[in-house]
């Protein structure tokens, strides 16, 4: 039995997690201009550097959170500029473990992702 196609309007904001190893200052440095670029140009909501391991993420990193009306410019922005960082762009639909896992598109890399700590549905 096929399920029935999910709407596009259940997406309320976007997610982009981006990677850097915090023991390279190459790479941090690549993060932090991106970063830059970012805040210079998107009404977006930049989070905090992560240094460590949160939640399910596997490593350092920050997240971009922004409104789905951004999406068809900010994503290209990040496929273009991530300088070799790997991202998780991912969608908020009240169902982070499927957001995070099914709904997800990864650019670089695809890390592995500790999903335990992923509730199904929020509240």
């Amino acid at each position: 039995m096929t399920e029935a196609a999910k709407n596009p309007s259940l997406i309320s904001a976007w997610h982009a997690h981006v990677y850097y190893d915090p023991k390279d200052p190459e790479s941090r440095a690549r993060a932090a201009t991106l970063r830059d670029a970012v805040a210079a140009r998107f009404a977006a909501r930049m989070g905090s550097w992560h240094d460590v391991p949160v939640g399910p993420h596997p490593g350092a990193m920050y997240q971009i959170a922004f409104a789905p009306e951004l999406f068809a410019t900010l994503a290209p922005f990040l496929m273009l500029n991530r300088a070799g960082l790997t991202v998780l762009l991912h969608p908020e639909t009240g169902r982070p473990r499927d957001d995070h896992t099914l709904h997800a598109a990864w650019l670089g890399a695809v890390l592995p992702l500790r999903t335990q700590t992923l509730p199904e549905t929020e509240g």
